[in-house]
């Protein structure tokens, strides 16, 4: 237990500096020792979510390019939420707009800050195991190219090992699915790759 008082900042005003694919807000602040100063947010969204998918000891991921990295990389069926849906109803609208899935029930499994020194949003993270395809998924931005892989879950684990996988929500959605029981530790189904569809009881 922390003893000593933890104080907060003061915010004395927000200005929006930059809004584009992401949006800027500089806070002027009073720290607590009154030491008045600024500090930039990103503020771009309201909230991200992003499903870990698992179906008979596969995973179901996604795979777009990544502009920023300049890289095709494996990441989550997810993106952004808005301020009028919940982050349930945000999820399952990208699980149907990108891979064309329905999900029966979605678990909550995470909630974590993608960057909690510049970043006010968060991404809430959920596990789906029922689903029904109901056809092609959205294709209407040509930016957004999104392509469904199927990963036993053994190679999942083996290509985060090796630091192939770097999408942030994919790697945490699977340690917290592994914590939570939902599917195996990390790694324990890699001598044996028939027993990684089964969480152990």
């Amino acid at each position: 237990m922390r003893s000593e008082i933890e104080a907060h900042w003061e915010t004395t005003g927000r200005t929006e500096v930059y809004a584009g694919r992401v949006r800027l807000v500089d806070h002027a602040v009073v720290l607590p020792d009154g030491t008045r100063t600024h500090y930039e947010v990103d503020e771009s969204i309201p909230f991200a979510v992003a499903t870990l998918v698992v179906d008979d000891g596969d995973v179901i991921l996604t795979r777009q390019y990544r502009y920023p990295l300049d890289r095709w990389i494996h990441d989550l069926p997810g993106g952004a939420g808005a301020a009028t849906e919940s982050p349930s109803a945000a999820a399952r609208r990208e699980l149907e707009e990108e891979l064309g899935l329905t999900p029966h029930t979605l678990k909550p499994l995470h909630t974590f800050a993608v960057n909690p020194g510049r970043s006010a949003w968060s991404v809430h993270l959920f596990f789906c195991e029922a689903w029904t395809s109901v056809g092609p998924a959205d294709a209407s931005d040509p930016s957004e190219e999104v392509r469904l892989v199927r990963m036993a879950l053994h190679e999942l684990d083996a290509a985060i090992a090796s630091g192939e996988i770097v999408d942030p929500s994919l790697i945490v959605a699977r340690a917290c699915a592994a914590a939570s029981g939902l599917l195996p530790p990390l790694g324990a189904t890699a001598q044996d790759p028939h027993r990684a569809g089964a969480a152990p009881r």
